[in-house]
């Protein structure tokens, strides 16, 4: 019983990860512009396992990410492209990273452009995921691997994306454990797009609570297998 009970304890304390962990890949700088090549591949595994997961979700039919749902809700508010959206929701992400004092690095640029890549070529490939697997499934499937390669990309410690770096930024300043931060960003933000009109689905919710908890254990997990 007290075996179990500390098996319990251990996996909650997972959770409660306030700070990135650094590993022997990892870059001692985060505006490194020079990095190993070890980490600048686990750099780019991470992002584009992260829109994997991103593509998987789109494809599922269950719901997009709570930051897509802003997205779509500003856009239709101000009429504009879902795309013109996002650039300005990324910008006004980083503005709220001056008080944070964080800057961006190699890390912030590639996950710009590796996820939109990932998604670009991987949506059209992945709609035969419907025809085996359950949308609900393919929703928690889609979270677990964003959760995942963000925890890869974020040890490579080479500057995060702006989401990703506004969640650390807070949890580092605060000292708030990860999952929280993240939770209550994603919580937020997709409260928000659904008042403005964003598409709001049962996949959204599953990312939205999941995938603090998911991050947090990615970066348990490779800071073990780094041992």
């Amino acid at each position: 019983m007290n075996s179990l009970f500390f098996s319990f304890k251990s996996l909650f304390k997972i959770f409660l990860i306030s700070r990135v962990p650094l590993v022997s890949w990892s870059s001692l700088k985060p505006n490194n512009c020079k990095p190993k090549i070890k980490t600048f591949f686990f750099l780019c595994l991470g992002l584009f396992i992260f829109g994997l997961g991103e593509s998987i979700l789109v494809v599922s039919q269950y719901g997009v990410t709570p930051w897509t749902v802003l997205a779509e809700g500003v856009a239709k508010k101000i009429d504009i492209g879902i795309g013109l959206s996002t650039f300005i929701i990324s910008i006004i992400v980083l503005i709220f990273w001056l008080p944070l004092k964080l800057k961006p690095g190699l890390g912030t640029v590639m996950n710009i452009f590796i996820i939109a890549m990932t998604m670009g070529g991987t949506i059209p490939l992945l709609h035969f995921l419907n025809n085996i697997f359950n949308g609900l499934f393919l929703s928690f499937l889609g979270t677990m691997l964003i959760g995942f390669g963000s925890g890869i990309y974020l040890i490579a410690n080479l500057g995060p994306g702006t989401r990703d770096g506004l969640m650390t930024g807070i949890s580092n300043k605060y000292d708030k454990p990860i999952s929280l931060v993240r939770f209550s960003i994603e919580f937020s933000v997709v409260l928000l797009g659904w008042i403005l009109g964003g598409t709001l689905g049962v996949g959204t919710l599953i990312f939205a609570v999941f995938i603090g908890p998911s991050v947090s254990l990615s970066l348990k997990i490779v800071s073990f297998l780094n041992k």
